[in-house]
Formats: C-alpha cells, structure tokens, sequence
C-alpha cells in the first residue's frame, strides 16, 4: 500500500523482494516495475539494481545503452559499483564505443571510494598503459589496496610485479607472500608460480 502511494523506501523494498523471491515468488518483470518508480524518483540503489537488470536481461531483454544510463544516475549519486559498472563499459566497449580513458575516469572515482574491483582494473590499466600513460609504481598502488582487501588476482599481479622489480625493487620474499595470499584463494597461476 506504502508503495503504491509513491512511498520510495517501500517501492524500492518491493523490488528487491520480488528480485530475490522473498515472500514472493521470484519474478523480475516486477522488480523492474518497482526498482523503476524508485530510481525515476532519484534513489541510487534502484538505479544501480535496475542497470543490472538491463545488463543481464532480467526481466526486460538486453539493453546496454538503457543499463548505461541507470548506472549513470547512479554513478553521479556516487555508487561505486556503478561507477565501477562505467568503467567495464567503457573499457569493454559494451553499449558505448570502447574509450580506455572514459573507463579509467570511472574506475578512479570508484576506487578512491575504496570499491576493489576497480582498484584491480586501474592496476590492469596504469600496468598495461590503457587509457593513461603506462605506470609500473601507479599500477603497484592500485594492485596493493585491491589485494590488501582480498583479491586474488592483484595479489598475484604484486606477487608479479616484485618478482621482476616492475614498479618496485625486487623482492622475493614479498613476491612470495602475494602469491600464497592468491595461490590460497584458489588462484591457478599463483600456485603454479610457488610450485
């Protein structure tokens, strides 16, 4: 009842409910129905749920450019995962012609909100020279506050970077410590690196 009075919290609410089955059968057509009343009314988790559902063709068919503009919404609000989502855009070249630079403008703002998989990607970017001149030290930062909070594939790419001495003076024993961090993670390439 609170929803359809144009209640924000309890239209927003709904649409997670009926997006995870809970209470309700699961049915995406609705949850669309309700994230869309929410995030038309500025709420930034709708518009970054209702991207998703865009991107992945829940409950309405594909449309990358439509995700791009609720990830959008919800970047400017500050969303780091839609932010992050821009970036992957940009970067991949899904819904929007591929710009490296574009990408990276997105990643920036969600990795300085502490978002890792964006940290990860800056790594990838500053390492391989996409879309900013390419930096060993700038990709070493970014690699570090991703593993730091856990993932695996930085923690293999800085277990890389200080076996060769890419950005850092090489070290061995730091280079070890990365890759057992990945290789514990089920990391293939890092266990394959302490075998």
């Amino acid at each position: 009842l609170a929803a359809e009075q144009g209640q924000v919290s309890a239209q927003y609410n709904l649409g997670v409910m009926y997006f995870q089955g809970e209470g309700v059968p699961q049915d995406f057509k609705t949850a669309v129905k309700w994230y869309t009343l929410a995030a038309e009314q500025g709420v930034a988790d709708a518009q970054y749920n209702l991207g998703q559902m865009y991107y992945k063709g829940k409950g309405v068919l594909q449309d990358y450019k439509t995700a791009m503009k609720w990830y959008f919404l919800a970047a400017e609000q500050g969303d780091t995962d839609a932010q992050y989502n821009l970036g992957w855009m940009y970067g991949t070249g899904k819904g929007v012609l591929q710009d490296d630079k574009t990408a990276v403008k997105w990643y920036l703002l969600a990795a300085e909100q502490g978002n890792t998989n964006a940290q990860y990607n800056l790594g990838v970017m500053y390492y391989n020279g996409e879309g900013v001149s390419q930096d060993f030290k700038t990709a070493v930062k970014w690699y570090t506050l991703a593993a730091e909070q856990g993932d695996a594939y930085a923690q293999y790419n800085l277990g890389q970077m200080y076996r060769k001495g890419e950005g850092v003076s090489q070290d061995f024993k730091t280079a070890v410590k990365w890759y057992t961090l990945a290789a514990e993670q089920g990391q293939v390439s890092a266990q394959y690196n302490l075998g």
